[in-house]
């Protein structure tokens, strides 16, 4: 029984004394095709070279994707041979191929994007003949009752501020609040930001709102 245990390890032991070359050899060639891709996503409007920012950089067919910087840099990892997709909103698609006769693991790339064309589909408005025209057609409107009091009540104020409270941003809006924050941000760099609870000007703001009363409730009517 101890010799037969002995014989299956010295059996398991070949085997993987055998096969422990081939698997370092393929490890060696899934890696050796890999290339660290960077560069510069640029345009060339107003007659000049411009950095393009925010610039959808991914790998075909693959989960592997970046984004370019402010300005315009980027950096990406891709094998030889696979095929690198450029987007951005307003610019045409680019596909550069990466060349398998790369030599090295590392190469620069700078990325030419030219404006997009879109055309959109004709659109005809007709207006009312006068203003005359539109005055009698809206004062014969019959706007019931049920109507008016529904649109009361999506405009009313609770409505309005459950909106404001519980709908997401856009896209527009997200833009707008990260630009601000970067703005300000850049603003103060290198310096200690200031409080608002040692500047003067905002205590003498605050000490004539309350003695206007804006902080006081209005009454109902």
């Amino acid at each position: 029984m101890a010799s037969r245990l002995l014989l299956h390890a010295i059996l398991a032991l070949l085997i993987l004394c055998a096969i422990q070359p081939a698997l370092r050899g393929q490890a060696l060639a899934d890696t050796s095709d890999i290339v660290q891709l960077s560069g510069l996503v640029w345009t060339d409007e107003n007659g000049g070279v411009e950095p393009l920012p925010y610039v959808n950089i991914y790998v075909q067919s693959t989960q592997r994707g970046t984004f370019s910087s402010n300005e315009g840099f980027f950096s990406l990892v891709a094998r030889k041979g696979e095929t690198v997709v450029f987007s951005s909103i307003g610019y045409k698609d680019v596909e550069y191929v990466v060349p398998d006769t790369l030599q090295g693991t590392r190469y620069s790339l700078f990325q030419l994007m030219r404006r997009d064309t879109f055309l959109l589909p004709e659109t005809v408005i007709y207006p009312w003949p006068s203003r005359e025209h539109f005055k009698l057609e809206f004062l014969a409107m019959d706007v019931e009752s049920e109507l008016e009091a529904l649109a009361n009540e999506n405009l009313s104020d609770r409505a309005l501020a459950q909106l404001i409270a519980f709908l997401p941003t856009d896209g527009d809006e997200n833009v707008d609040f990260f630009l601000r924050q970067q703005a300000q941000a850049y603003y103060y760099e290198g310096q200690i930001r200031p409080m608002n609870v040692l500047n003067v000007f905002a205590w003498k703001q605050f000490i004539e709102a309350l003695k206007r009363g804006d902080f006081k409730r209005k009454k109902k009517q």
